[in-house]
């Protein structure tokens, strides 16, 4: 119960802010050595219910909006969404059991925090009204590579919106926009995988679930505020951290 209540914390904090989120839920178990459902991608499933939640709860007016009177910006983000949902059925064998190894998380966590560094460089003057076709396939093809553990979906997308000239604020919020469909769409996909999993222990899944609810709230919350007039570069000195940690951990394992 330790274990699901403090990972489901850990992500719920890390879905959305830009130092991924699945790099931890892969690496904190195999540093304690934890294991069992905990340890497995259904656990994993079952915290991203509760992260995909907190989308829905803190952007529900934006939604509302959207639905009701913006249904250009609502296409857009249908149309933004296909890339990531064509690259996750074809690929989504190899990431499984090839990617979400602590050597491949080290490399994205540099690589794509370099990125987010150069990202904050562009002069950004657009809004959330300026999205059009172009700029919208930009971010949903850069969600395309937060498949691989280590990129961080919201760390990506932010960039991509900053590289298409867009205010980090406005970026930020067409980012986490453009995920809730991408994210809903994967949890349903993968419910039958959760139902199975809740014959073993409810609680435990129970338990993660609420936890990542109501900590991806809370860093929402925390986000969209400190974008307004902070950088995302403490997020990259943490992720570079983090890759050092990783390495040296693998070399002292040999």
């Amino acid at each position: 119960m330790f274990e699901s209540i403090f990972l489901g914390i850990v992500q719920g904090l890390t879905e959305f802010i830009p130092v991924s989120s699945t790099a931890h839920l892969v690496l904190l178990p195999e540093f304690f050595g934890w294991s069992g459902l905990v340890n497995s991608l259904t656990f994993d499933i079952a915290l991203h219910f509760g992260t995909t939640a907190a989308l829905l709860g803190y952007f529900w007016k934006d939604w509302l909006d959207i639905l009701l009177n913006r249904r250009k910006l609502l296409l857009l983000i249908v149309l933004g969404t296909v890339p990531v949902g064509i690259v996750g059925i074809l690929f989504k064998d190899l990431i499984s059991d090839h990617l979400r190894r602590m050597d491949v998380i080290a490399a994205m966590l540099v690589l794509f925090g370099g990125v987010m560094l150069l990202s904050e460089r562009t002069k950004t003057r657009k809004t959330l009204a300026d999205f059009n076709i172009r700029d919208v396939l930009i971010v949903g093809f850069a969600q395309t590579l937060a498949l691989i553990p280590g990129v961080s979906r919201s760390g990506i997308t932010i960039a991509a919106g900053l590289f298409a000239g867009y205010q980090r604020q406005d970026a930020a919020r067409f980012s986490f926009l453009l995920s809730t469909p991408a994210v809903l769409g994967a949890t349903i996909l993968e419910s039958p995988a959760i139902l199975k999993g809740l014959d073993a222990d409810i609680s435990v899944f129970l338990s993660g679930f609420l936890c990542s609810l109501v900590a991806g709230l809370a860093a929402l919350g925390f986000l969209m505020k400190f974008l307004k007039r902070n950088p995302v570069t403490v997020f990259v000195y943490y992720r570079f951290l983090l890759a050092g940690g990783i390495i040296l951990t693998l070399c002292l394992r040999g």
